[in-house]
């Protein structure tokens, strides 16, 4: 597996700085969320910006996956949305094209995937019209992406209409795409209680192309520094390596971006100690 860290965790740095410190850091991998100051897939010289950091990531020797979960890129006012499920097909049309771009960024960086969620319901539409909406916009994008040799790594996410592994065992055997994959948080599973956390990771091994770790505690959907929560890691990782995982491996401490180096120092040497 490649130690690893999400760029929304330095929220206020310049990507090419965050790119540098997480390397002399000893990450081998880094998730890069795509935002206004991050390769935001909208400005005019993204083609540019795109070659700059495919070779600052090579001379850097690191790997990266592209993140589509920026709060408020696509509408400054509501945080996450529009979504794949959106009423408006114009809404709905705005994510895809989103994410869409998001795959042609990681083409352009041969990134090792693309990861995204379902998004949360905004209107009283019948559960089965959400699905059909998702699942409509899922197989859109894995064509998408098997046209640029990119994978797709689905993350079920507490609170959006995809939350639990069971509801994404479900979308995947209904999108049915060779290009869609998963991108498992750990700390989720702990959350909700789906639990233990390496069945999972044995289940889903053919198709696990992205981990998410950081502390947690269950019930609440808080990103925390290890050692603040509840998560027992030694199984975690004796199932990655029972597997040979060799994706990225990646903290997700967003929330924590006004100490971003202090807290990545500090989680990379706990999962350090946990190779």
């Amino acid at each position: 597996m490649l130690l690893g860290y999400n760029t929304n965790g330095f929220a206020h740095h310049r990507l090419d700085d965050a790119l540098r410190i997480l390397s002399d850091l000893g990450c081998q991998s880094v998730a890069i969320t795509l935002d206004y100051h991050a390769l935001n897939p909208f400005d005019v010289d993204i083609h540019r910006q795109c070659d700059n950091v495919r070779s600052l990531l090579e001379r850097l020797k690191l790997r990266c996956v592209i993140e589509t979960g920026a709060r408020f890129l696509l509408d400054p006012r509501r945080k996450h949305q529009p979504t794949l499920l959106s009423a408006s097909a114009d809404e709905r049309q705005r994510r895809l094209d989103f994410l869409r771009r998001a795959i042609e960024i990681a083409h352009r960086l041969n990134a090792d995937g693309v990861s995204f969620w379902s998004g949360t319901p905004s209107d009283a539409a019948p559960e089965v019209e959400h699905w059909s909406r998702l699942i409509d916009g899922c197989r859109a994008l894995g064509d998408e992406a098997a046209k640029r040799n990119v994978r797709l790594a689905f993350e079920p996410e507490p609170g959006m209409l995809i939350d639990t592994m069971a509801k994404f065992a479900e979308l995947h055997r209904r999108v049915g795409h060779p290009s869609f994959g998963l991108t498992l948080d750990v700390g989720h599973l702990h959350c909700q209680g789906e639990l233990p956390i390496a069945e999972h990771i044995q289940r889903w091994k053919a198709w696990l192309w992205n981990v998410h770790i950081e502390d947690m505690r269950r019930g609440v959907h808080d990103h925390l520094m290890f050692g603040e929560g509840e998560m027992d890691y030694p199984p975690i990782f004796q199932a990655l390596r029972a597997i040979d995982y060799r994706g990225g491996l990646h903290v997700e401490l967003s929330r924590h971006s006004h100490d971003a180096v202090n807290t990545a120092t500090r989680a990379l040497a706990f999962l350090r100690g946990m190779q």
